[in-house]
């Protein structure tokens, strides 16, 4: 909701004069609307933990765009200033690169009360590192720091245009500095004006949604914050200083921008499907003739230039698979030309072509767009065609699929084993299972691969657990199967928390009855009861509509109980099943599972299982795996493992249960797992650029993806399985 903003009027009672050092930004569009009234802001810059060296360049810089847009500036690393009293002489106060814990509890009070009564906050990088013992603290900047990687390239996605902070910007933008990772993604309760795209640089741990700049309405007040700004070279960068000016003029009042919250992530259910990913023209990773050219005017300064006839550009990282559309930014002092959209090789499929005229100056930018063939098989190459000398320069372009692609299927035949056992300090007090096989994490945990959400805990429900969320609906699988181990146990605390994060994004729960001590059939039968009674009624509990909406119970290890008579109590309105093929061992039960991780390579017993549940009307649900491997978790294991082969593991499993001949016709496919990280057997992203020095295997080279791309290549391949699963159903019911 947009709202007209009115700021207070405060007495100016000091004014802070200023020599003017490097050079000022001077205002323009809504900046230059916003210099009617002067105003005051503090800049606090106290730090208790790392202190960043741009810090004094950050405060100089506030000062020249106060002297430029009429505010003043005090600057203070006295935590003192924080009184009701002090407060009230300023329209924002900017957190500089804070650290640690900065402020006492009357301070904090403040702080809250002076936002809430219509001031403004400003947040600049390591604000997010600051106050973690004050919980209002992490939604009055959005999200609490989590880790970053070493300085580096990354291309920004711009949002929102038309915010004061960000209406100068293109759609991308690509800049060095420090990219932080956040403890929880803020995009729920904050408005998003930038985020990053993880697939430009190493060490996003996000998701792939990974906001980097925000802002928020505070009860009276407003909040701005921004991860950029960890370097000092930032400071001298135009567009970032039009950036933190257009924050202050927001926080402070003095420019209207909606900043309502709740945005939703481009990935969930119900959008219209994901945007084109823009890419840098300069960003190419092989080339003959090309070079990057400095251009101020262009997207992130600089465009993939020097064209002449007969050149070409590729882009690995860009997949041209079900392309129909090639949009560009172009910009031509020369001959013109033509863009040739090639896949594989610069001489390999021609998927299209454009013309581009000149433009009458190498800054005048035009857009140029062609439809594809949509018969792209490989990485993206660009050849480029026309007279003698220098042809026309590119700033940024995208690739689209087709408008009319129907959006991929949800099976709640598929189900993925769940594990919500894991603990950290920072959430659960102490580590949990992350140790496992005497291992030292974070950095260091009892597994082959490296979480790409690192060593997460299983009660961060707004963090690791809503991203679970996510995946598991990127895979396609609608049900997730929750490991519990019986009342009262560590994962029955967090069931209300993950069925909420799964209501949210329309997933199911289901349940896996893990072998805790002294469990017996008619403990078994208590504890189903007690499922349906504390958890029954909640929105995201599983019912097949196919088999009078029961709900499902997987019983792991079964064969170590010799006497289920017991459950006869509950199989009538429920579906208990048992994990093994031998039907022999399946009195009492509605129908069997397999759970091992190996065995789907050769499917032992699977025909034979599948053909007896569907002559005897019970559940048919094979597991199929993508590897196991538990090196890490049980050092000096002799037991058999299951190498990956780049997902051809995977797929040999998938084959094997969706083979009459060998599967046996299944009723559900269940998966092993989402995120069992012992056994190596997760479909969860793993990171592509796990900590170093531990040996840990990553998902590079699965269906031909490398890098970061490689980290979903599980989830996308599921979802393949899940069409032709279902494909499979229909033609049986037919």
């Amino acid at each position: 909701m947009r709202r007209q903003i009115a700021r207070r009027m405060r007495h100016l009672s000091c004014v802070l004069t200023v020599a003017l050092g490097a050079a000022f930004l001077a205002p323009t569009g809504a900046s230059a609307q916003a210099a009617a009234d002067p105003y005051e802001v503090l800049v606090f810059s106290k730090t208790a933990g790392f202190r960043h060296d741009s810090i004094p360049v950050g405060i100089r810089t506030i000062q020249d765009l106060g002297a430029a847009n009429e505010f003043t500036v005090t600057a203070t690393e006295d935590s003192g200033a924080f009184t009701t009293a002090n407060l009230a002489n300023y329209e924002a106060v900017v957190f500089l690169s804070t650290t640690g814990d900065v402020l006492d509890d009357a301070q904090q009070t403040a702080l809250k009360s002076y936002v809430d009564g219509g001031g403004g906050y400003v947040g600049v990088h390591a604000a997010a590192d600051t106050e973690y013992g004050w919980p209002e603290y992490e939604g009055l900047v959005g999200a609490w720091f989590k880790s970053h990687p070493a300085i580096q390239q990354a291309t920004l996605k711009n949002e929102d245009r038309t915010h004061p902070a960000t209406s100068h910007l293109n759609p991308t933008w690509s800049r060095t500095d420090e990219w932080y990772n956040y403890r929880t993604n803020p995009r729920e309760s904050v408005h998003v004006l930038q985020s990053l795209d993880e697939s430009t640089y190493s060490g996003g741990e996000m998701g792939g949604d990974h906001p980097i700049t925000w802002c928020d309405e505070q009860a009276a007040g407003r909040s701005f914050y921004t991860g950029l700004g960890h370097t000092q070279e930032s400071y001298a960068d135009p567009a970032f200083r039009q950036v933190l000016l257009g924050g202050i003029q927001y926080a402070a009042g003095a420019v209207e921008a909606d900043c309502s919250s709740g945005g939703e992530d481009p990935g969930d259910a119900g959008d219209p499907g994901p945007e084109p990913t823009v890419v840098e023209g300069e960003a190419y990773t092989s080339g003959s003739g090309v070079e990057r050219a400095n251009h101020g005017s262009a997207s992130g300064g600089q465009t993939l230039g020097h064209i002449e006839n007969g050149d070409w550009a590729g882009y690995s990282q860009v997949d041209t698979a079900g392309a129909t559309t090639f949009t560009a930014d172009v910009s031509s002092a020369g001959a013109g030309g033509t863009v040739e959209i090639r896949s594989g090789s610069a001489t390999g499929t021609l998927l299209g072509s454009v013309d581009i005229a000149p433009t009458g100056s190498w800054d005048t930018f035009t857009e140029v767009s062609t439809t594809l063939t949509a018969t792209g098989t490989g990485a993206l190459f660009l050849r480029f065609t026309g007279g003698a000398g220098a042809l026309f320069d590119i700033d940024s372009f995208s690739l689209s699929g087709a408008a009319e692609d129907p959006k991929a299927a949800t099976s709640s035949n598929v189900h993925l084993f769940y594990y919500p056992w894991y603990g950290n300090p920072e959430v659960n007090g102490s580590w949990r299972h992350w140790q496992q096989g005497g291992q030292n994490p974070p950095e260091d945990v009892g597994a082959d691969l490296y979480p790409k959400l690192g060593a997460y805990d299983s009660g961060d429900f707004t963090g690791a657990v809503e991203q679970h969320m996510k995946w598991i609906k990127q895979s396609g699988a609608n049900v997730l199967v929750y490991s519990w181990w019986g009342q009262g146990s560590y994962e029955d605390g967090l069931v209300d928390g993950v069925m909420d994060a799964a209501q949210r994004h329309g997933i199911k729960v289901a349940w896996h009855l893990e072998p805790y001590g002294g469990r017996t059939g008619a403990s078994t039968v208590d504890d189903i009861n007690y499922i349906n009674e504390r958890y029954g009624d909640h929105p995201a509990y599983f019912r097949d509509a196919e088999r009078d909406n029961s709900n499902a119970f997987y019983v792991f290890q079964s064969l170590d109980v010799p006497d289920w008579s017991a459950l006869d109590q509950v199989t009538d309105n429920n579906i208990v099943l048992a994990q093994t093929t031998d039907t022999s061992k399946i009195a009492h039960f509605n129908g069997l599972y397999t759970y091992d991780g190996i065995a789907g390579a050769t499917a032992p017993g699977w025909k034979n299982a599948g053909d007896y549940a569907r002559a005897n009307d019970l559940v048919w649900a094979p597991s199929v795996a993508p590897g196991y491997i538990d090196d890490r978790a049980v050092p000096g294991n002799t037991t058999p493992t299951l190498g990956r082969d780049n997902g051809a593991a995977y797929d040999r499993q998938w084959n094997n249960a969706l083979d009459p001949a060998i599967g046996g016709s299944p009723t559900w496919v269940s998966v092993t797992s989402f995120n069992e990280w012992h056994e190596g057997s997760s479909i969860e992203p793993a990171s592509g650029n796990p900590p170093a020095g531990h040996g840990y295997q990553t998902f590079s080279g699965a269906y031909g993806k490398i890098g970061a791309a490689a980290e979903t290549a599980y989830l996308d391949r599921t979802q393949y399985w899940v069409n032709q699963f279902e494909a499979a159903r229909a033609a049986r019911l037919r």
